[in-house]
Order: C-alpha cells, then sequence, then structure tokens
C-alpha cells in the first residue's frame, strides 16, 4: 500500500521551476540576513562599546548611555516608521497575514525598510526580537522571485511560507526549526509536499548564511543535562502554568495590536516606550535587546531566584510596551528568554524542596514550553531549543512533556498564538483559515 500523500504534491505543484526558485530564495534570504545581521552587530557596538557581550556591555555602559540610546531609538523609529509609511501607502508587510489568507503579495521596499528599523532599534536596546526581520525578508525575497518567474499562486505562497521560515533559520542556525516553523505555524501541515522544499530552503538559507555568521549552536557551553523525576514532576506541573501565562500574554499582544498607534501620535509612541523601558534598564540591564542574554544566564544556571522571577515579569511587559508603541519586531526570542527565566527562577526555588536537579535543565523545559504553547507549534518548540543549545536530548521526553501539556492549555482555552494574535482584524463574514487555530 502506496505512503499516503507521498507523490501528491497538493495545489503548489513542485516542478523544476519552482525548485529552481525555491533555492534562488534560500540563497537570497541567507545573504539577507547576513547584512541585516551585520547592521545589528554594527548598530550594537556603536551604541554600547566594548569587548564583553553585548549585555556585559550595557551592564558597563553609564545609566545616561543606557536611557539616551533607547531615547535614540524612539526618535528613529517614531520618524522612520512614520516616513515608511507615508512612502508605501497600501503595500503589505504581513507575511504571515498574505501566507495565511493567500491573498497579496509582499511589498520588497516596504519589508526592507521595516527590516532595517527593527535591527537598528534593536542594536539601540529595544525589547524585540530579531527574527521578524530576516523572516519578512525571506518571504519578500520569495514573492519577488516567485513573480519573476511567474509561479502560480499556490506556489507562491509555498515559496514566501519557506522564505520565511528560512529567515528565522539562517540567523539562529536552525535549519530543522525554520522547517517545521514553515511547515508547522506557517502552513499548518507536515505533508511531504511541504517539508521537503522547507527543509531545502531553510538548508540553503543557513548555509549560505555561513559566509559571515557562525556554523554552531546559539547558546554555548551548555552542560550534557539528564532527566530526574524530580524535573519530570516540576514540569508537570509548571506546563499547564506556562500555558496560562502564554494564554494571557497572547491575549495582550492581540489587544495591542488592534488598538496600535498611528498618525502622528505614532512619532512619540515609540520614544514614551522606549524611554520607560531605558529608565526601568537602569536596573535591569538584561531586559535591554531580544532577550538572549537572559536565556543564555538562564540556561547555564548563573543567577539568583529573584533575579530571574524579575526578569520573567518584566521582560514581557517592556516587549508588549516596545511593540504596542508601533516598532517593528519579533517574539520569539523575547518569549523564549521570559519562559528560561521563569524556569530558572523556580527551579532554584524546587531544588530547595527536592534538589538533585541542575537550574539549567528547568530554563530549557520552561523555555521550550513557553515557546511552543505561545507559537502553537509544539514540534517547532522543541526542535528550536535542541538546535539552538545542541542539548536537551537527555530529558527529551521531559521537554516533551511540558511542552504539550502548555499547548494543550493554550489550544483549549484561546487556540490563537503570538503571531496569529497580531493579524488585522476583519469583519466576521470574511473568516480567516488560520493554521492550527481552533473555531
Amino acid at each position: 500500500m502506496e505512503q499516503p500523500n507521498a507523490r501528491h504534491d497538493g495545489d503548489a505543484a513542485l516542478t523544476p521551476v519552482f525548485w529552481l526558485v525555491l533555492l534562488l530564495t534560500g540563497v537570497a534570504t541567507g545573504l539577507g540576513g547576513i547584512a541585516l545581521m551585520w547592521l545589528l552587530f554594527r548598530v550594537e557596538a556603536f551604541a554600547f562599546p566594548g569587548n564583553g557581550t553585548y549585555l556585559a556591555n550595557v551592564a558597563a555602559a553609564s545609566p545616561l548611555r543606557r536611557v539616551n540610546s533607547l531615547l535614540i531609538a524612539g526618535v528613529v523609529a517614531g520618524i522612520s516608521l512614520y516616513l515608511l509609511r507615508r512612502l508605501t501607502p497600501g503595500e503589505k508587510t504581513d507575511l504571515d497575514d498574505i501566507v495565511w489568507t493567500a491573498s497579496g503579495e509582499l511589498s520588497f521596499r516596504r519589508c526592507l525598510g521595516t527590516a532595517v528599523i527593527s535591527e537598528v532599534v534593536i542594536g539601540l536596546g529595544a525589547s524585540i526580537g530579531r527574527e521578524a526581520a530576516t523572516k519578512l525578508m525571506g518571504g519578500a525575497f520569495g514573492s519577488v522571485l516567485s513573480h519573476r518567474f511567474g509561479l502560480s499562486a499556490a506556489q507562491q505562497r509555498l515559496l514566501i511560507a519557506c522564505g520565511g521560515g528560512a529567515g528565522l533559520a539562517c540567523v539562529y542556525d536552525v535549519p530543522l526549526g525554520g522547517a517545521f516553523f514553515t511547515a508547522e505555524l506557517l502552513l499548518g501541515t507536515t505533508s511531504i509536499a511541504t517539508l521537503l522544499p522547507a527543509l531545502a530552503c531553510s538548508g540553503t538559507a543557513t548555509m549560505t548564511a555561513w559566509l559571515y555568521l557562525p556554523n554552531r549552536a546559539t547558546y554555548l557551553d551548555i552542560p550534557d543535562y539528564h532527566w530526574s523525576v524530580s524535573l519530570l514532576v516540576w514540569s508537570l506541573l509548571a506546563g499547564p502554568f506556562l500555558g496560562l501565562a502564554a494564554t494571557g500574554y497572547i491575549r495582550v499582544i492581540g489587544w495591542i495590536s488592534h488598538y496600535r498607534v498611528s498618525g502622528r501620535v505614532a512619532l512619540v509612541a515609540p520614544i514614551l516606550a522606549f524611554g520607560t523601558l531605558g529608565l526601568i534598564g537602569i536596573a535591569y540591564p538584561q531586559l535591554f535587546g531580544n532577550g538572549h542574554g537572559i536565556a543564555a544566564a538562564a540556561f547555564l544556571g548563573v543567577g539568583g531566584a529573584g533575579l530571574f522571577l524579575a526578569l520573567a515579569i518584566l521582560k514581557p511587559i517592556v516587549t508588549a510596551l516596545c511593540l504596542g508603541s508601533g516598532a517593528p519586531g519579533g517574539l520569539f526570542t523575547p518569549v523564549l528568554s521570559t519562559g528560561a527565566a521563569f524556569g530558572a527562577g523556580t527551579g532554584i526555588l524546587w531544588t530547595q524542596l527536592w534538589p538533585g536537579s541542575p537550574v539549567g535543565a528547568f530554563a530549557m523545559v520552561a523555555a521550550c514550553a513557553a515557546i511552543g504553547s505561545a507559537m502553537q507549534a509544539p514540534l517547532t518548540g522543541l526542535a528550536l531549543i535542541l538546535e539552538l543549545t545542541h542539548g536537551g536530548f537527555g530529558f527529551m521526553p521531559v521537554m516533551i512533556a511540558a511542552t504539550v501539556t502548555a499547548t494543550l492549555v493554550v489550544r483549549h482555552l484561546d487556540g490563537y498564538s503570538i503571531y496569529s494574535a497580531r493579524l488585522p482584524a476583519r469583519p466576521a463574514t470574511t473568516p480567516i483559515e488560520t493554521p492550527g487555530l481552533s473555531s
């Protein structure tokens, strides 16, 4: 008996021309990822010079420099976004909306402007994810190339989705996670006809990005943690709580996306939001940037319970504040770092009652559950944590237990994700068929 859908391509025929355009999209996305990461690193070095990591340099800077850097970011974001909207009225930059509703094309020039602005303000300290820019440009390359080669609407949709996943993959060196992101989250299916092009595009973009970006784990020197009964029991208790927290945060993201600032208010909103982050950052410099440093410290178990729990509360607040001001950016690393901080903080307290498990393992389990449930893509969340850390295989079933329970909670309460919650409101007579979104 033939394996189901082993030979059927679906609406998007995987023709030789499609494969050619797919590989071109992967190469273009990898080169675009290089350019955007180069820009990000240059801005980071300009804003907070030093010989240490980004957060170490931020912590070493004076409080005045921290606040001023974010005030500058607010001015840059406010003016540049206002001008970009005026120069490109009606042009689309919402990759998720286009893929999920199968309507329209991405505007390359507006995507490029949005991506550049996003990386600049993140380098200056804004608390938003850097992956949104590369994901957007990957989709934009797919849109332009599919139009140039005359591909069908279904092929174009698949190509835009593959470019988006490849954009995530190439800057974090996570080709498998990028492919799952394309299939599970953007397209809502893990059929062979979806996974093959997704893997090819993410793999091509990742290898292309190795021309500049390192071929190694994003989070280095993570020990080879192993499972324990203590860790498993904690994960079964923490999973539902993380699901409830993810549901609440998804609703917050949906609310600020629905009431996003517009008009001339958008000129000053980023200044106020980023300035507030700067003031909070005087006491908590770890809040600057996308959250990479928070997650790295949590995975290594370096820090106290009080600090980690404070960061777990403050990081989602300041990220929502930045996004609510209209600043373009992602939520992947901010959510991941929030979960990691929660896991490390509660893990330290848990080991006082039941010793024997390393704090970093709690952080990895919680990070996986947080991002998997918030994206409503548990396979993607698991693959990303494994690739980002090159670890976790010794307690993978524990991560699965926490991720499954957290995702079930979100799915049964709302079913939305941090991506679908940001979609523009539509009339009730025009339903959106969002993959993974419960009716």
